[in-house]
């Protein structure tokens, strides 16, 4: 993805980490007639941008163009004809623009109204409340490749790691590990069953489900990890959850929860549109990474690694953990800043005891 592209996506779903959409209807809103006077997709556009900007709707214009160029069966507005902006559309495209908007203005995420969203090149399915892939995320899965190219393996060539991700969510990571190194193999775990069922639907999607191995997990239980299917891996990759917990009512309305809201039906997580397990890491941030760490010597091979996207203060505080710990032989050898200049990113390596 560009660099506007990730910037847009930031101001689109706001800050922070990390079945059709829809369904999703807030019981305060009805659906009205299609707008009398407006027919062609470049009217709808215009339309809806002054509506969200009144509304204070992070880029207007870009959600509104989203919106128009998915019910014209688009990713882009810029992607469609150029003899579709000014043809009129049918009373059935009318409505569905106007639904969809209306959600947006209910402060739901681009990526939930669209029900998908691209990652690395892939088409990935999005619905609540699993989290959304952020455009860090593809930095990390890009420096793992790297890191993947300089290396050999036991299965007998570069590319053919076992991987663990901790925290599938969509699936966007292990599924872009998969599709881009054909003779690895992922262990995906998440304990939110919604992430399990999300991250199933995405390989099938992607016909990578023969390589993926989707286990519900909570790894902060008492369950052994001993079990794993397939062995010690060769690298564990996370975006696990990184805010510290102070900072959680900080975040943008489309990831804040909406007490004063009611849903059209009951849902797991009623006041929040995505699951706040998947952002809130504890008072430092730490609480996932720590387990991560602190059960290194049991996941990894001899000079496994592993890969974490983390809050720009962790660096600091993961070398301080891992200074105090020296019987988990696990090294920070690497610490990579994002494409805003964040220090965002950690390699982590075992040394044989």
């Amino acid at each position: 993805m560009e660099l506007w592209g990730r910037m847009l996506w930031a101001l689109l779903s706001g800050p922070g980490r990390g079945g059709s959409t829809l369904g999703w209807a807030f019981s305060s809103w009805q659906p009205q007639p299609p707008l009398a006077g407006l027919s062609s997709a470049t009217e709808l556009v215009s339309h809806w941008t002054r509506v969200f900007e009144r509304r204070g709707i992070p880029e207007a214009r870009e959600s509104s163009e989203y919106i128009v160029a998915h019910v014209l069966g688009a990713k882009t507005f810029q992607s469609l004809r150029p003899a579709l902006w000014t043809q009129p559309l049918t009373s059935q495209q009318l409505q569905c623009i106007q639904e969809l908007s209306s959600r947006r203005l209910q402060r739901m995420p681009v990526q939930y109204i669209l029900g998908e969203w691209d990652f690395q090149g892939l088409s990935l399915r999005m619905v609540p409340p699993v989290f959304i892939p952020r455009p860090e995320t593809e930095e990390l899965v890009e420096w793992v490749l790297e890191e993947v190219a300089q290396r050999s393996y036991a299965v007998g060539s570069p590319g053919s790691p076992l991987i663990l991700e901790v925290g599938c969510g969509s699936g966007a990571i292990s599924l872009s590990l998969l599709s881009q190194l054909p003779q690895s193999r992922v262990i995906a775990v998440d304990k939110g069953e919604a992430a399990i069922s999300l991250t199933h639907e995405n390989a099938q999607r992607l016909q990578l489900q023969d390589r993926i191995w989707i286990i519900h997990l909570d790894m902060t239980s008492e369950r052994s990890w001993t079990h794993l299917p397939w062995g010690p891996v060769d690298l564990v990759v996370s975006n696990p959850p990184y805010i510290f917990h102070q900072d959680m009512e900080q975040l943008a309305p489309e990831i804040r929860r909406y007490p004063f809201l009611r849903l059209s039906r009951p849902t797991a997580f009623p006041f929040s549109y995505e699951d706040p397990a998947a952002l809130d890491g504890g008072e430092e941030g730490m609480d996932i990474i720590s387990h991560i760490l602190a059960l290194a010597p049991q996941l990894l091979k001899d000079s496994g690694s592993i890969f974490l996207e983390v809050d720009p203060r962790h660096p600091e505080l993961v070398s301080s953990w891992l200074q105090s710990r020296p019987e988990l032989y696990l090294n920070l050898v690497a610490v990579r800043k994002d494409f805003c200049g964040r220090p965002r990113f950690l390699h982590i390596q075992r040394s044989r005891p």
